[in-house]
Formats: structure tokens, sequence, C-alpha cells
């Protein structure tokens, strides 16, 4: 696979950037399909809450909507690297439309049982790498090197300007038209994301393959577990989003529960977390990381375990919006460093599978700590927040242990 040159042609700036062909699309695309994202993950949780009462099923739900696609992602990674990007993008947008409408469309029949429920969120999981991981693969190869920071940061800053727009329109969805109806708007989101990024050219690439899909699939995994840096990220990042899951379950039940609010007060406190994420991810944005990246990534990860200890015991609503705050300042940072480094240590013809494998490793706490954190905050909150606790910290310690402040960069000069 092709790498993207490493001369300076034009200046770092944003605005060269965003001179780059069809990058505009792609990110456009992107964004729609990340709001999209944002919204399902409150308008799901809330709409399992509201209809079924049980915070043991929106945890499952979660998990259901995530799991299956860390399973199949080496699989995924293969495909991309073996059959470009835009089309398999767009499969999983679709993918994602016809799930959302299909939920809404039973629970407004009043056919939809838990299980089924369960299920379709399971399906529609298994082609979600494809854009997760198509989308990140695929920057890379449109820009060049020398403005990767500048990528990245508006790579990372989707996901937050996503938070501060998608989860408050989710929770006054929800509260206005319901959670079905919610449901079949985000649909339709998705699809709109699907007719932008069609039209997205795939940057010619080479990508190395035995021509077995498994065995590619394979190799994959291979490749990224003797990586010692997507190796310690994966470690350090999997305990990690075990806390990060648990969190997703618990502060809708802080809210709401605790401190007597409504569905509207859930989305605009992510809202506010994804606004002080954006300026700190933008200035990020701005620095060269090369190595300084670890010096971004651990510091953060200790943040984290601090911004969720906020949460306890019993805090009210200033603490756990200036927990939120902090999470969203750090975080920012966070995300653009370890976006980079994953990219500056991985070879290009391996980005596909090797980003598959690492970023679903990253993620797999993620559901687990959801299906946990149902379960746990059924029984008490406080003892939720305080697992999550000691698994943000977990992943912090191996993030100091595990991730090198330095490694070979491949394809470049060493310096």
């Amino acid at each position: 696979m092709t790498q993207p040159s490493d001369a300076p042609a034009a200046p770092a700036s944003y605005r060269a950037l965003l001179g780059v062909p069809s990058l505009v699309r792609a990110l456009a695309g992107m964004q729609t399909a990340r709001i999209a994202q944002s919204m399902v993950g409150l308008a799901a949780v809330l709409f399992t809450l509201g209809r079924y009462h049980s915070p043991e099923l929106a945890g499952l739900v979660t998990f259901a909507a995530i799991a299956p696609g860390i399973v199949v992602s080496p699989i995924a990674g293969a495909l991309l690297d073996r059959h470009g990007r835009t089309r398999l993008i767009t499969l999983d947008f679709i993918v994602a439309a016809i799930a959302m409408v299909l939920i809404g469309a039973l629970a407004l029949a009043d056919a939809l049982p838990a299980w089924l429920l369960v299920l379709i969120a399971a399906v529609s999981a298994l082609t979600a790498p494809l854009s997760s991981v198509g989308l990140r693969s695929l920057f890379p190869l449109m820009a060049p090197r020398h403005l990767w920071e500048r990528m990245n940061a508006i790579d990372a800053n989707g996901y937050v300007v996503a938070q501060i727009i998608g989860p408050p329109i989710a929770a006054v969805l929800v509260s206005v038209a319901g959670g079905p109806w919610a449901l079949i708007v985000l649909g339709v989101v998705y699809a709109v994301a699907a007719v932008i990024v069609v039209a997205v050219p795939d940057p010619i690439s080479t990508a190395t393959s035995t021509g077995r899909l498994f065995v590619d699939a394979w190799q994959g995994v291979l490749y990224t577990l003797r990586n010692p840096t997507l190796r310690g990220i994966a470690a350090a990042l999997t305990l990690s989003n075990v806390g990060s899951g648990i969190v997703t379950i618990g502060i809708p039940l802080i809210v709401l529960d605790r401190l007597g609010l409504g569905q509207s007060a859930i989305g605009i406190l992510y809202g506010i977390q994804g606004v002080f994420g954006l300026v700190s991810g933008l200035l990020a944005g701005r620095m060269d990381t090369r190595h300084r990246e670890r010096t971004l990534i651990v510091p953060a990860m200790f943040g984290f375990s601090l911004g969720t200890a906020i949460l306890l015991p019993n805090a009210g609503l200033l603490p756990v919006a200036g927990a939120l705050i902090f999470m969203g300042l750090i975080g920012g940072p966070m995300d653009v460093a370890l976006f980079t480094v994953r990219q500056r240590r991985t070879d290009p013809a391996w980005m596909g599978r090797a980003f598959a494998v690492s970023m679903n490793l990253n993620f797999a706490g993620f559901p687990i700590g959801s299906a946990i954190g149902g379960f746990l905050a059924a029984q008490s909150i406080e003892l939720a927040i305080g697992v999550a606790v000691a698994f943000t910290l977990a992943g912090a310690i191996l993030s100091a242990i595990l991730i090198p402040a330095r490694a070979p960069e491949p394809g470049t000069a060493q310096t």
C-alpha cells in the first residue's frame, strides 16, 4: 500500500489539510455518521430503560451492539485491505440504517420483545468495524504525513463534535417523539451518511495479501500482537474502557435517579463535555507530537480515573458536570496522540488489518463494562462507579508500563 508523501510540499495547516482532494467529502460523511453513532449510544439506553425498565437489559443491548463487531474485526480489516474502503464503509452505514428503522418500526407495532432487540443490535454490530476502521485507515492514506496531527485532530474531534450535537438531540428526540421515532430518525441520518461517502474515491493501494481471507485476518492479529506499541495500547485501553462502559450506564442513572433530572439533562451534560474536548483537541492538533505521544497518553489515562472518582460518593450536579468537563479536556489531546502514534508505528501495508485488530482490542472493554455496569448499577450506582474507578486506574498503570516511549516508524528514517 502506498504511503502518503513525507515531504512537506504544503504548510502544515488546517487549510492545507482541507485542500486534499475528496477529503472534505469523506469528513462530511464521517461526521454525519458519528453524529448518528453518538445519538444511538444514548438513545438506545434511554429507549431500553423507558420501554423495559431494566438497567440489566440496557447494559446487555449496549454489549450486543458492540461485541460482535469486535469478534469479527480481523476479518473486517482483511476485507478493507483487499477490497478498498469506501464501498465497505457505505455498506455498514446502510446496515445501521436498516437496523435503526427496524427496531423503531417493531417498537411502534408493539412487536419487539427484549430478545429480538438484542438480536437486531448484535447482527448490526457485525459490520460496524467496516466503517470505524475503514475511515480511520482511509484518512492517513489520503493526507500527507506532515498533516497527520491536524488530520487526527479533526478525526478525534469528529467524535467530540458528535458528542456535543448528538446526545442532546437524542435526549430531546426520545423525550418529545419517543424512543421508537428517535431510532427511526437515526436510521435516516445513517442513510444520508451512506449517500455522502459512496462517492469518495479509494486511494490507490497495494496491500500485502495471501489471497486467503482468514489467513490474512490471522496475520493481522499476529502483526498487532507483535507490535509493542499496538500491544501496549490495547492492554491499557481494554481495561480502561471497561470502566468507561460502566460509566456509560451509570451516568444516565445518576442523572435520572440520583439527581431526579430529565432525559434532556443527560444530553446537555455530555454536550458540555464535548465542547471542552473539542477545544483541547484542536489545540493538540497544532502540536508536533513525534516522540511525545506517551507523555500525552499516560497522564490523561490517570486523569480519567480521577474524573470517574469525582462521581463518588453521591455526587451532585456540579461534581458530575465538573467530572465530565475535566475528562473532556484531557481526552482531546490523548486521542490525537493515540491516533498519530498508531499511524506512525504501523506499516502502511497493514493499516486495515492492524487498525481493525488494534482499535477493536482497545474498545473491547467497553461492551464488557456496559454489561457489567447494568448489573452493578441495578444493585448500587456507587458500587458500579467504584468498580469503574478500579478498572480505569488499572488501565492507566498498564499504559505507563507497556506503551513504549519510542519505537521504529515503518518506512521512514529514524530520528
